[in-house]
Formats: structure tokens, C-alpha cells, sequence
């Protein structure tokens, strides 16, 4: 895992900082304001992404509610991965997925994006998390570097995210904290710093 990366719109404290091979830019720093040339994991807001977002809209309206509307932070962080190669990761069923025009992942495995990149699907508790937490991941390359195989378990998980399983209340299980919910477990955090290095690497042959 030799290699500097930058980590964008990370946790303050969280598993990126302290490692001397990686730039955090936690919102203390304002993510946005990355210009430089390192290759990126990026870590968008995604609060206003998901189905929640229009449920909460509904009920409670104003602008910092709206559905997509994270102040240009997804887009930006795209636009990074694009420039300076590296992966973007995101929950599963994210509408910023079509909206910026990502091709859905689909079974296991790496897939091409249409505009170029690969996307896949990993749960997080393969590498350790408590919930399944489904995630997507676009991962591009300047060089044409094809990204490796993650791992494709797709463990149930002890707890969940939320109060509640839409498949009924006797699916529950315990809930998770927020922080706890938010938290990238370090085998997953070294598989994507590991990407976002494997993707400006210069070929040897």
C-alpha cells in the first residue's frame, strides 16, 4: 500500500487520519478546496441521497433539505476521482448514481462504467462491519489501470442501520450509532486506499 492519497469529505478523527501515507480532508479543511495531484478516496456526503432525503423533504421542506442538494460535494468529489484517479464510494441505491450518469452495479464483481471507471457493489461487512452496509463504489483510472477483485461475501451482518427493517419487525436486530454506522472499517479503508494508489500506478510491462 505504498503511495500518497488524499481522503476527501472523511470523518474528523476518523480511521484516515494519523497515516502518514494519506492527505484527510475532514470538514474542518473543506474538502472542496482540493486542487492537488494525489489520487483520491472520496467519501461524499450522502445524507441527501438516499429515499430518506425525499421523505424528510416532504414533511419538513426548506432548501437544506432537498433531495441531491449537498452544495455540489458529490459532483466535486466525481470530478476528483476523474481528474486524479482513485474511487468514490457511496451507499448502495444512491440517486447521485443517476444523476451524474454511473452505470448501476450489477451482481458481483467489477463492471465497466459507461463513461469510462468500473463500479461494483461490496458489502462493508465482509471486511468487519456489524451491519451489511451495501456500498458502491466508482473507481477510474487516467492510465487504463483495471482495478482488483474485493471481497464479494455478502454477510448478513449482527446489527443494522436504523431503527427498523422494512421487512418487518421481527427481522430486527440492534441498532447502531451513528458514529458506529458511519465508521469505514480499516481492511475496507486499506482495500480503497489501496485502488486509489493501484489507479495512477505506471505499468511495469
Amino acid at each position: 500500500m505504498s503511495g500518497r492519497v488524499a481522503a476527501l469529505f472523511v470523518q474528523k478523527d476518523g480511521c484516515y487520519s494519523g497515516m502518514d501515507n494519506v492527505d484527510p480532508w475532514c470538514v474542518d479543511r473543506d474538502a472542496m478546496l482540493y486542487f492537488g495531484d494525489l489520487p483520491v478516496v472520496a467519501h461524499p456526503p450522502c445524507q441527501l441521497w438516499g429515499s430518506l432525503a425525499f421523505v424528510n423533504y416532504k414533511r419538513w421542506g426548506g432548501e437544506h433539505n432537498r433531495p441531491g442538494n449537498d452544495g455540489g460535494c458529490f459532483e466535486f468529489a466525481l470530478q476528483s476521482v476523474v481528474r486524479c484517479g482513485g474511487v468514490l464510494e457511496h451507499p448502495a441505491f444512491t440517486r447521485a448514481w443517476e444523476k451524474y450518469g454511473l452505470t448501476r452495479p450489477s451482481g458481483t464483481g467489477w463492471s465497466e462504467n459507461e463513461q469510462g471507471g468500473y463500479v461494483c457493489e461490496v458489502w462493508q461487512s465482509a471486511y468487519g462491519h456489524k451491519a451489511r452496509k451495501r456500498t458502491w463504489l466508482y473507481y477510474y483510472s487516467p492510465l487504463g489501470n483495471e482495478p482488483f477483485a474485493l471481497k464479494e461475501d455478502r454477510e448478513p451482518g449482527t446489527h443494522q442501520v436504523g431503527c427498523c427493517d422494512s421487512r418487518g419487525k421481527s427481522r430486527n436486530k440492534p441498532t447502531l450509532s451513528k458514529k458506529e454506522a458511519n465508521a469505514t472499517p480499516k481492511s475496507f479503508r486499506d482495500e480503497l486506499i489501496a485502488l486509489a494508489v493501484l489507479s495512477t500506478k505506471e505499468r511495469t510491462n
